[in-house]
């Protein structure tokens, strides 16, 4: 009898190759064995999967039915001949679709994902981040801080490699310096030949005769490292600065983790800055709104001289072109904005208020 490989995975037969792909990982997810699934269940949609997941079989199902393809290699229908040291080919499910559904249950079929470096072990050291206070000004003009870091840090008795001084280091034998090695392992799917870390040279795709005995042979140990980092003028609160190779050193002379430096700036009693904008406040008297006058103003740059016009209203703003913060991308400098408050007086003199009533204004 034909199977219905569509309902298999709930879609229709007018379903996108992208759309078969999604219902099977949702559903692979959801019923694989190591999850608490049903085995069967879960065989049954890979059996579906290798046929529409793949187009030109698709065609063939969609024309003939699943008996077009009964007696093919594997279990239940499976064509596992494809897959060698690289992925799947050939059968539908790709690298990736693997990758998405062991992705979190350990190193059970020995897949990778090719993304890492010597003997196919990533042990590039991780990033670290760190949160560094600044002052305003210091942000506006840029700074350089030294900052101690404890972290992993390379040996300084065997320089990374792990082997103890005058220890002999040699290519593994077992999987030739690769760092894997080709094994077969039963599986729900039936037997399949994977590859897996060297159990010899644990990936490292070397072996030595003594290790190291100050880091035990990872080739890094806790330590500590000053740096000077310079903050850049510009910045702002929130931006960050990355370090590239300045994180946990890798094992075994495998590259450094980046180190990322969250920037927070403490606030300025005199400014208010608004990206490369500066604000302030400056308030004058009555007189000066009327008359017009020249006030000191302070600055990220120094006071200057503004004149305030005759009569200047409150809440008047002016703009100091230039006098904000540099620009830490495309050059150049914001401004700086005086917002003018006039002083009204709560009471007068007898006289300031005659000589007002004289003004009629």
């Amino acid at each position: 009898m034909s199977k219905d490989y569509y309902s298999v995975l709930g879609v229709p037969k007018t379903a996108s190759q992208a759309e078969v792909k999604t219902a099977f990982r949702k559903l692979a997810h959801k019923h694989h064995p190591d999850k608490g699934g049903d085995a069967n269940k879960f065989k049954e949609l890979n059996e579906a999967y290798q046929v529409l997941g793949n187009e030109q079989k698709r065609k063939q199902y969609d024309q003939f039915g699943s008996s077009a393809f009964s007696g093919g290699g594997g279990s239940g229908g499976f064509d596992f001949s494809g897959f060698q040291q690289g992925g799947f080919s050939g059968g539908g499910m790709d690298f990736e679709d693997l990758g998405d559904i062991f992705g979190g249950l350990g190193d059970m079929f020995g897949f990778s994902s090719g993304r890492s470096d010597r003997g196919g072990t990533n042990r590039r050291g991780s990033d670290m981040e760190a949160i560094l206070s600044i002052d305003f000004l210091e942000a506006v003009f840029g700074v350089t801080k030294e900052i101690l870091l404890e972290k992993n840090v390379v040996c300084s008795k065997c320089n990374g490699n792990g082997a103890e001084p005058g220890a002999k280091i040699e290519t593994c034998k077992t999987c030739n310096g690769k760092g894997r090695v080709l094994k077969t392992q039963r599986t729900i799917f039936g037997a399949m030949q994977v590859e897996a870390v060297c159990q010899d040279c644990q990936g490292e795709g070397r072996t030595y005769t003594e290790k190291c005995s100050k880091c035990n042979g990872i080739g890094i140990h806790k330590g500590e490292e000053k740096i000077k980092v310079k903050v850049p003028a510009g910045i702002d609160n929130g931006e960050a600065i990355r370090l590239t190779g300045k994180g946990n050193a890798g094992m075994n002379g495998s590259a450094s983790g980046d180190f990322i430096l969250r920037i927070r700036v403490n606030p300025s009693k005199d400014f208010r800055r608004d990206l490369y904008n500066i604000h302030t406040k400056e308030t004058i008297s009555v007189r000066q709104a009327i008359l017009g006058d020249k006030i000191n103003v302070k600055t990220i740059h120094g006071d200057i001289i503004l004149k305030v016009p005759e009569g200047t209203q409150s809440g008047t703003i002016f703009k100091l072109k230039g006098k904000g913060v540099k620009k830490l991308r495309g050059g150049g400098e914001g401004d700086h904005f005086v917002e003018l408050t006039v002083n009204i007086p709560k009471t007068i003199s007898r006289k300031d208020k005659k000589v007002l009533e004289d003004l009629d204004i």
